[in-house]
């Protein structure tokens, strides 16, 4: 078996079945975010590393989609294995290299597993379909086709499953992938998907891992010829750009961006349901999530109740570096992330908020104490704009309309969640925010892979998971037969 551990090498690049140094030789460092040290370094790739790694996966795509449904299936459960027989050392990766706690790491192999799990039944479903015709004597019949090369450029975030949930799917439909992780991440995003594919069948050349900075291979990457399919999970700002680059090509662009998500609870909710579901949709990793709760939405008549539990939850949290296992809100990916996030946090206290507790880092280092601020307006820079930190700005609203109003005064529209007594009115604020997802008597961070997951407005274009994605990465194409004589105008 592999071996995957942090101290293992991860300097090469794989590209057409061969792990090979990068053009230039030259290598980035990969930092704990729990110690702030260099724990590895992987390749930096050049532009030249980049074209060879999509000239591999345009010549392997052809025979790969030529291969029976039941080996392609075969290759996606093969994966599953050494998922689960690595998960340990997966886990272990997370940690060191995007500070991701037990629960974190945990969370991450099961929906990991469970998206390469709805993967391995794609390869059966692709077909096709008859459709009637409107022409007397005519068949129509409505082929799958497959898009070619798809382009996966996955998150730090939750490197795993948001590249697995891209990259399974397009392999197991039969198409080939070039797989680029985020600069954080390059490895439990990136390079170990290599290693675990290379304990299957999968042919030379269908699955290429690059690694490098965004600022040297991005723009190549995205707007690469060869490319079909842009899969992308990231910022707003970057996804404009990524889809701006794969429209000059044609290529479909799939993509996840940021979001500002509504934790909506009103007077008669079950307050501590509400609390509890809360407390994990806002500091879970720390809140660097794209579906977590960017603002608390609550009625005036509990809002005090309300923050006061809030606080007594985010305050028991055991924080500080998770190597410690009992740690469950950890460090920050870097220094940037954490010093706009705290930013946020003292512009909006400046604004008129008070800080109920947090605000602060623990022992100078990337770790960010949980953090609650009441007495917010939603213009405020905390619930204005995505702050991807472990940070629970608290508003107030004293009707369903209102609620509904500050829910949707924003131009995300990712995910949210709704905690009300009467389910009958849950579901009618539910089906007024306009979001992609939204989950009532829960909180906003839910993923199924057998369920479509889509963003609206500035949280993104496409939709993942299952038959969804399938129509992403797949081509339908009209064949018609016309059986008798057909009877035209002249």
């Amino acid at each position: 078996m592999s071996d995957l551990s942090i101290d293992a090498a991860w300097d090469e690049l794989y590209v057409d079945g061969e792990w090979r140094a990068s053009e230039s030789g030259e290598t980035i460092a990969v930092e704990d975010p729990s110690t702030r040290e260099t724990v590895t370094e992987v390749a930096a790739a050049t532009e030249g590393d980049v074209d060879a790694a999509y000239e591999a996966a345009a010549e392997a795509q052809e025979a790969w989609g030529e291969q029976p449904p039941a080996h392609r299936q075969e290759v996606v459960r093969q994966f599953l294995g050494a998922l689960d027989a690595h998960s340990e050392e997966i886990i272990e990766l997370l940690e060191y290299e995007v500070g991701g706690s037990a629960i974190m790491g945990e969370t991450s192999i099961q929906i990991a597993a469970d998206h390469a799990s709805e993967a391995a039944t794609l390869p059966r479903r692709m077909k096709g379909k008859h459709a009637a015709s409107n022409i007397p004597g005519k068949e129509n019949q409505l082929q799958v086709g497959l898009k070619g090369v798809v382009t996966v450029i996955s998150p730090w975030n939750f490197p795993l499953n948001l590249s697995i949930r891209a990259v399974a799917p397009a392999i197991a439909a039969g198409n080939a992938v070039v797989l680029k992780p985020a600069t954080n991440s390059p490895i439990t995003g990136g390079l170990l998907f290599a290693t675990l594919f290379e304990e299957t069948d999968l042919p030379e050349g269908v699955l290429n891992v690059v690694t490098g900075r965004g600022s040297a291979i991005g723009d190549r990457v995205a707007s690469h010829p060869e490319s079909d399919v842009v899969a992308f999970t990231g910022s707003t700002s970057v996804g404009k750009r990524v889809a701006g680059l794969a429209g000059e090509n044609l290529a479909v662009p799939a993509m996840e961006l940021g979001g500002n998500n509504a934790h909506v609870v009103t007077a008669d909710a079950d307050l501590d349901r509400a609390l509890d579901a809360a407390a994990f949709g806002s500091f879970v990793h720390q809140g660097q999530v794209c579906i977590s709760i960017n603002c608390h939405v609550v009625h005036e008549g509990v809002y005090d109740e309300y923050v006061a539990g809030l606080v007594e939850r985010a305050e028991s949290l055991p924080t500080g570096g998770v190597h410690d296992p009992e740690t469950i809100v950890g460090p920050i990916i870097d220094e940037s992330q954490r010093d706009e996030m705290l930013g946020y946090v003292e512009e909006t206290v400046d604004a008129g908020a008070t800080l109920e507790t947090g605000g602060h880092t623990v022992d100078d280092s990337l770790v960010v104490a949980p953090t609650v601020l009441s007495g917010v307006t939603n213009d405020m820079p905390a619930a204005a704009n995505e702050h991807f930190g472990p940070i629970a700005p608290v508003i107030s609203f004293s009707d369903v309309d209102e609620a509904v109003a500050i829910a949707n005064d924003t131009e995300y529209g990712l995910s949210g969640a709704v905690h009300f007594g009467d389910l009958a009115t849950a579901k009618e604020i539910a089906e007024r925010m306009e979001t992609g997802n939204v989950h009532i008597t829960d909180q906003p961070i839910n993923d199924e892979a057998h369920v479509p997951f889509s963003g609206i407005g500035a949280s993104g274009v496409g939709r993942y998971n299952s038959d969804a994605f399938l129509d992403e990465i797949t081509e339908t194409k009209w064949i018609s037969i016309q059986h008798e004589p057909r009877e035209y105008p002249f």
